[in-house]
């Protein structure tokens, strides 16, 4: 019997391998699509690999027919909040409107299952803490508005077509591959586990702390930090259940627990053993102070759990896979 084919855009980045790799675990085939703009082919190892672009139809329908692809988890998308808010219509141009594509794609090829990567950026400054999957959906940044936006799109080729699908909306991810086959590596970077690596690693003069002034209890933000292979293992429970027939579905992915910035930095240099400078800034536009997620239906419906995910295996997992690859750059 022929294994199923998953076709995953943005299978080269930093969620859509670690995906990959949990895939092929579970026995079917991902098949990488991902036109390398911000993934890495090195990152490509479970699986078939095409580089190309949403916008190519035309290649998105051969890779389609030519893997008979029997389902879609949709990774590929700008995520960076700050550049966001300053070039939005690059995030509606990417991230919705080569979604249309895909979903075009997929109804003229007969795919009808789909896993989404969300956000919790879609709900924008929490009114209630933890956030259920009822919270309002108000966005305070272009990035979480083109998410929402393609989960409304998903409800609506639903009505109209029958596509199946799930939204996982995930808080921080974080961590690294354990078996250091894979890791996070951005270019920029902006996020605060990798910055306070390298600085520790001497990459880089210091960590960047964006507002000191929130009303939490260290004055910095705090966030719901969740380990990549978590995240991975939940697509494919997500996948798994809509091939057994389960309902199109939204779903949280994070721990219930937050952790503040300072709180990230301190457990970095345990970790590292290693000193490293940090410099107070102002607060970027669009950032909450406070994201923490209430997964208890993720828990229940995908009988799932969150086995990577203290703070300190996410940063130990991290800290492995960076300074072997700063060795590996040295050498």
């Amino acid at each position: 019997m022929q294994q199923p084919r998953v076709l995953v855009t943005g299978g080269a980045g930093y969620i859509g391998s670690h995906a990959c790799k949990a895939l092929a675990a579970a026995g079917y085939v991902p098949v990488s699509y991902d036109n390398l703009e911000h993934g890495h082919e090195w990152a490509v190892k479970w699986g078939p690999s095409v580089n190309g672009d949403l916008r190519d139809t035309d290649l998105l329908k051969r890779t389609l027919e030519r893997h008979s692809i029997s389902a879609v988890m949709h990774f590929a998308a700008y995520c960076y909040v700050g550049e966001s808010m300053t070039a939005p219509e690059k995030y509606f141009r990417n991230n919705v409107a080569n979604s249309i594509e895909l979903l075009d794609a997929t109804r003229e090829c007969g795919v009808r299952q789909l896993v989404f990567s969300s956000t919790c950026a879609t709900y924008g400054v929490p009114v209630r803490l933890p956030i259920d999957e009822e919270h309002p959906q108000t966005p305070i940044n272009p990035y979480g508005e083109s998410k929402l936006m393609v989960e409304n799109m998903l409800r609506w080729q639903e009505h109209a077509y029958g596509l199946k699908w799930s939204a996982l909306r995930y808080f921080n991810a974080a961590g690294a591959d354990a078996d250091g086959d894979i890791g996070e590596d951005h270019s920029p970077e902006t996020h605060l586990i990798p910055l306070a690596i390298q600085a520790a690693l001497g990459q880089r003069a210091a960590v960047d702390v964006y507002g000191t002034d929130y009303p939490t209890a260290d004055g910095t933000a705090i966030r719901d930090y969740i380990h990549v292979t978590d995240l991975a293992q939940a697509h494919v429970k997500a996948l798994q259940r809509l091939q057994s027939g389960g309902p199109s579905i939204a779903l949280n992915l994070g721990t219930g627990l937050g952790h503040s910035v300072r709180q990230v930095l301190e457990m970095v240099r345990a970790v590292s053993e290693r000193e490293f400078a940090v410099r107070n800034a102002s607060r970027r536009a669009g950032d909450p102070p406070e994201l923490v997620a209430d997964a208890r239906r993720a828990f229940d419906i995908l009988q799932w759990r969150p086995q990577h995910s203290s703070l300190r295996n996410i940063v130990e997992t991290a800290w492995r896979w960076h300074s072997r690859a700063h060795v590996d750059a040295a050498h």
